[in-house]
């Protein structure tokens, strides 16, 4: 680590990788030439437009989107995209939602002002500690599509195996997972993600949108909230997040760079592997997650008492590590590590919880 940075384990705003932030850096002040910041150029810039266009050809690449996939970059985060989904995709005015924790549970909320919600499968009888099984889900003839946030980033699960939606769409919520492993695209109707937590700076979602759920019946809708409206445009309806589009960018080409999302994956595999074998092992922390379930970007974790989590997330902190408190909404610890935590930082972690039990347990 240079420059006096941290081990930063939040769960977003999140690390970006050096290498990206340094090159950010050197066209801060005249980006290749046009003598301006990217902060300051015009959208509609033969400059910009190259920095877009760009960004969603190394997107489609990373991810092996097909051609009748659209990809959008929209403003706002999560929030929005709870009440865009349903808004866009209700057409019977029903749909199946999967309940894992607090993000599919505000998903839910926000669905039910457009429509009937129907919750086919929940985990919240273990405090969403575990994905239910999804295999064969009851699921109305009329459901417009399945919903499910597929890496609960507060309750550190992910799906392992993607829902048997019997032939209805799928729509997921990848925000903690986005780009972390490889993904099969053609098997998600609409797939999106705040891109703040592992691809670039918030205030900006990515949607992945096949085209045929795109709709031109809805005028009511207002403009801001139909996904046709980005689509016809190309993302470029109003001003949109620029300096977010152009950093994304940068993670892209990075990522390509690391040998692409196969490459990704690996690596995050090994350095979940050292956090979980360590919890495993440990008589002082303890997991909160079914061990199957487990998410590779975030990891929530306890220890005996609430009185010494908030100990330890003070040492913690003095120690250089940050953003290990966990979510107010379910206490203890927890450890973020997106694709731009290096595997240096998990095992330093590592070593100081290990210290720490060894003097404190």
């Amino acid at each position: 680590m240079k420059y006096g940075r941290v081990y930063n384990f939040s769960a977003g705003p999140a690390m970006m990788p050096e290498e990206v932030l340094e090159e950010i850096a050197s066209e801060m002040m005249n980006y290749r030439g046009s003598g301006m910041c990217v902060m300051e150029m015009s959208h509609r810039s033969k400059v910009f437009q190259q920095i877009i266009d760009e960004a969603q050809a190394d997107l489609r690449k990373l991810m092996n989107i097909p051609d009748n996939y659209k990809v959008l970059f929209i403003q706002g985060g999560g929030t929005l995209q709870f009440s865009m989904v349903p808004m866009n995709l209700m057409k019977n005015g029903v749909a199946c939602y999967v309940e894992t924790g607090a993000w599919s549970k505000k998903a839910i909320a926000e669905a039910k002002k457009v429509g009937e919600v129907k919750i086919v499968a929940s985990s919240a009888d273990k405090n969403f500690s575990y994905v239910p099984d999804c295999s064969d889900l009851d699921i109305p003839d009329n459901a417009d599509y399945v919903y499910i946030c597929e890496n609960e980033t507060i309750n550190g699960t992910t799906y392992h195996k993607l829902p048997n939606t019997k032939g209805h769409v799928l729509v997921s919520d990848q925000s903690s997972m986005f780009l972390s492993r490889p993904c099969n695209v053609s098997d998600y109707g609409l797939i999106w993600g705040g891109v703040q937590k592992n691809v670039g700076p918030a205030g900006m979602s990515i949607v992945i949108i096949r085209e045929d759920l795109l709709r031109d019946d809805l005028g009511d809708l207002p403009v801001y909230m139909n996904y046709k409206t980005h689509a016809d445009k190309d993302s470029l309806y109003n001003t949109p997040n620029c300096w977010a589009i152009y950093c994304c960018g940068k993670v892209f080409k990075y990522l390509l760079k690391q040998g692409g999302l196969e490459a990704m994956n690996q690596r995050n595999e090994e350095k979940a592997k050292i956090l979980y074998d360590f919890l495993d092992a440990s008589k002082f922390f303890t997991g909160s997650v079914r061990p199957e379930d487990r998410s590779l970007m975030n990891v929530p974790f306890v220890s005996p008492s609430k009185e010494q989590d908030a100990e330890v997330v003070a040492a913690t902190k003095a120690a250089g590590f940050d953003n290990l408190k966990g979510h107010k909404s379910v206490g203890g610890l927890r450890a973020s590590i997106y694709n731009a935590m290096p595997k240096e930082g998990v095992q330093a972690l590592v070593d100081f919880l290990k210290k720490y039990e060894a003097e404190n347990a």
